[in-house]
């Protein structure tokens, strides 16, 4: 799968970002592993850098330099999570697609909002290795060792699996399907059927992913068009009005759309 169109979305304060690089996945893990990313930082001694998120539907599989190294699995978030950066250091992740995820955590319903660190070590020390070392391909090698590692756990999939796949893309491409049963019937299956599908290979309801999906675009717009009228972004995005997607924003960002839209102008 290609890069999202707009490389921060889902990152709530891109001007606080330390350096930070989405890759798209090799060809032939394609179907498992929807893209890479990698920040790496450098905070002054004695400061912090807090990174705000609100991830994209689905899961991943981390290798992360804190704690001396570690590798862990992120289940599906249900609300906007943040990072403190302290330091120096760095982390690789691949946005699982959701045919990989069941080699990872056979209910990832369960794994909702939790990170589980993953007993790894040759994956930590071949990343280690690759983001320690010097060459401009360092990040490709890095993310290389996390592709094979995900196509040896998962191996062949199976139609179910590359169903899910398809729910999740048709979603994320689609902004007028905010509706499950649309979506079921472009997927020519039934709504029971995408809900089993969400529910094994994703870990949160579809319509769960459609409103993450509608929820990030409405803060990539609320950010990136300060003259943007709030009730016209509500509208555009299917909110019945604006005071649906301001109770949105509350209940997934803890924040009201023109309170985040001034924090926004003070990165």
């Amino acid at each position: 799968m290609s890069l999202p169109a707009h490389p921060t979305r889902g990152i709530l304060h891109p001007g606080r970002l330390p350096t930070f690089t989405r890759l798209p996945a090799p060809a032939a893990v394609a179907h498992l592993v929807r893209w890479f990313w990698v920040p790496e930082w450098d905070v002054d001694p004695g400061r912090t850098s807090r990174q705000h998120v609100v991830g994209y539907p689905g899961c991943n599989l981390v290798v992360d330099s804190r704690q001396g190294g570690f590798a862990g699995f992120a289940g599906p978030t249900t609300r906007a999570s943040h990072q403190d950066l302290t330091g120096r250091g760095w982390a690789v992740g691949a946005l699982l697609q959701p045919a990989a995820v069941p080699a990872f955590s056979p209910d990832p319903a369960a794994d909702r909002d939790r990170y589980r660190h993953l007993d790894e070590p040759a994956l930590v020390r071949d990343v280690t290795a690759a983001m320690t070392s010097e060459g401009p391909d360092r990040l490709e090698r890095a993310t290389a060792a996390l592709a094979g590692l995900v196509a040896d756990r998962v191996g062949p999939v199976d139609d179910d699996a590359l169903a899910a796949n398809a729910f999740v893309a048709l979603v994320e491409s689609d902004p007028t399907l905010v509706r499950v049963e649309d979506v079921a019937a472009r997927l020519a299956r039934s709504p029971r059927t995408v809900q089993r599908l969400a529910q094994r290979f994703v870990g949160l309801p579809p319509a769960a992913v459609v409103r993450r999906r509608r929820l990030q675009e409405a803060a990539e717009r609320v950010r990136s068009d300060p003259g943007a009228d709030l009730a016209g972004i509500a509208a555009d995005l299917g909110y019945a009005d604006h005071g649906h997607l301001t109770r949105e924003f509350r209940r997934v960002l803890g924040t009201a759309p023109s309170e985040y839209r001034r924090a926004t102008r003070q990165d």
